[in-house]
């Protein structure tokens, strides 16, 4: 009997029991034949969930299939958090014969040796292992290996690069984890970036896996298609696409629920846009360990630096593509730069969950909803008494919330987006549109089929309100034409930040005004 198979979320993928994409096909500026025949060492970087470890365990199994080669993974993820060499090395040597035994492949004996030679004598002992055969090794997790580890690690693999060969030493080797190899050495050197001389200098490549295309998308659906019948329409692959601009853990994670939780295992009904819809609300509400870990990345102050202009749409000359603080957050995933839109959050999932992962203090302990009155007979929200709700709010609470905020900057966008989370209690759902230099934050809220215009401005001490207010009147109006072009009820909050505005009194702070048909909310 055949197994069934499914869309995976929690590791790496097997063909046999999974619906998986040929990782290899998504491999950008790599030449796996190259690292072999010419006896080459590489780097493979890339957020966390979008496949390394399924490629290196499917390249291994090709590899091991043939006659030319014996490779085998070795994560070294035992090794966070230990920074002494002592300890670290006979993990490292320990984890590398547990995964040759898991593996089926000769098991290497480990010498009574120092740490600072461990690695490279229990290396050099594998390679005359499998001889005649060239060993390949696929390391894993290495940006877990910090300060005199990871230098110890590093070294011991430059002492037998040269001498690298059958019977020697692996001819190949892969440093595999979030970051360049670069990034490693500057962490472990204390932030000093390594010179063109450094003796770290090794690697041939640095190669990266894509996110999904659409066309992927499809083909990965189409498996399941071929397999039990099930269809999906082309609105709700669109909207799988949209979401998660191809990152492959949630599109697995949209069509796992969409087909084993909002429709039933052995259903043949067809996936429609309403089931992923449910899905991802579903996914989002989940906080799944993926994502919940994103959201500690925000603590960060290096992340922080990064996520608050694009929150803000402030229009920043230091967050270009070559600033560290930029490129960590590319390189965890959390945003990306495109011609097009600049820098952004990398998806709309991600904006939602790093957004509630910022204003859930502020979302807790709001008031209850049912507190307000703000739906309508007709099924549609009174929105301009729940905006009245939050400029009471905003007067009332605001300076004493924003003095214990992390994310000062954004805390108006913050709050307000909590403040309609918690007043649409899951009934409804909230786009959000920001990007770093956009000068506005814009959100498109969608209730009982009603649709509502949100744009949101930050009056600093370099702006007039005049000029803000113009901007944003033209700015939410094709925001709008885009969001409902058959019309919506529009409303532009103005947050003024001038520090002497603050010296004003809350009558003079707060306002309510019609601009045609735009209604212009001053806090």
């Amino acid at each position: 009997m055949q197994t069934r198979r499914f869309f995976n979320t929690t590791g790496p993928c097997n063909p046999e029991r999974h619906f998986m994409l040929p990782p290899e096909d998504r491999l950008v500026g790599a030449q796996l034949h190259r690292y072999i025949r010419d006896e080459l060492y590489w780097v493979l970087h890339a957020p966390r969930q979008t496949g390394k470890t399924t490629f290196l365990q499917s390249w291994m199994r090709e590899i091991n299939a043939g006659d030319k080669a014996i490779s085998c993974y070795v994560s070294v993820e035992t090794c966070q958090g230990i920074s002494d060499p002592d300890r670290s090395m006979p993990a490292i040597c320990e984890a590398m014969r547990k995964y040759a035994q898991d593996f089926g492949v000769p098991v290497p004996q480990t010498d009574d040796v120092v740490s600072i030679s461990m690695l490279s004598s229990i290396l050099s002992n594998w390679a005359d292992l499998v001889a005649p055969k060239p060993l390949i090794v696929l390391f894993d997790e290495v940006d877990v290996l910090e300060g005199e580890t990871m230098i110890s690690f590093l070294r011991q693999l430059r002492g037998g690069f040269a001498s690298r060969g059958v019977g020697k030493f692996p001819v190949s080797i892969a440093l595999v984890g979030m970051r360049d190899l670069k990034d490693y050495i500057t962490a472990s050197k204390g932030g000093i970036a390594p010179n063109p001389g450094s003796p770290f200098n090794i690697k041939e490549d640095s190669a990266v896996l894509s996110n999904f295309h659409k066309e992927d998308i499809v083909h990965l659906f189409a498996q399941r298609t071929a397999e039990t019948g099930q269809q999906i329409t082309r609105e709700a692959l669109d909207y799988v696409f949209e979401q998660s601009n191809g990152q492959p853990w949630i599109v697995n994670n949209l069509f796992k629920r969409a087909t084993m939780r909002i429709l039933d295992e052995d259903s043949s009904e067809t996936v429609e846009l309403k089931h992923v819809e449910e899905a991802r609300e579903q996914m989002v509400k989940a906080r799944e360990t993926h994502l919940d870990a994103l959201g500690e990345r925000l603590r960060d102050p290096r992340i922080r630096r990064v996520v608050q202009p694009i929150i803000t749409g402030e229009l920043n000359p230091d967050l270009g593509r070559s600033n560290p603080d930029v490129m960590l957050a590319m390189d965890l995933g959390l945003v990306q730069w495109t011609s097009r839109t600049g820098l952004t959050i990398s998806n709309p999932v991600y904006t939602e969950i790093l957004t509630r992962n910022l204003n859930s203090g502020y979302h807790d302990i709001l008031p209850s909803p049912y507190t307000w009155q703000w739906a309508k007979p007709d099924g549609s929200l009174d929105m301009e008494r729940m905006l009245q709700e939050f400029q009471k709010f905003w007067r009332r609470h605001s300076d004493i919330w924003e003095a214990k905020a992390d994310y000062t900057e954004a805390f108006p966008h913050l709050l307000l987006m909590a403040f309609l989370q918690r007043v649409l209690n899951g009934g409804g759902h909230i786009e959000r549109e920001c990007a770093a230099g956009r000068g506005r934050m814009d959100l498109g809220i969608e209730y009982n089929q009603f649709r509502y215009i949100i744009e949101i401005k930050l009056v600093t001490q370099y702006d007039s309100p005049e000029s803000v207010r113009e901007e944003g009147l033209e700015q939410i109006r094709m925001y709008r034409d885009r969001f409902a072009p058959g019309g919506a009820p529009t409303f532009l909050i103005i947050f003024d930040r001038r520090p002497k505005t603050k010296e004003k009194s809350w009558d003079e702070r707060i306002s309510w005004e019609n601009e045609g048909d735009v209604t212009v909310l001053g806090c």
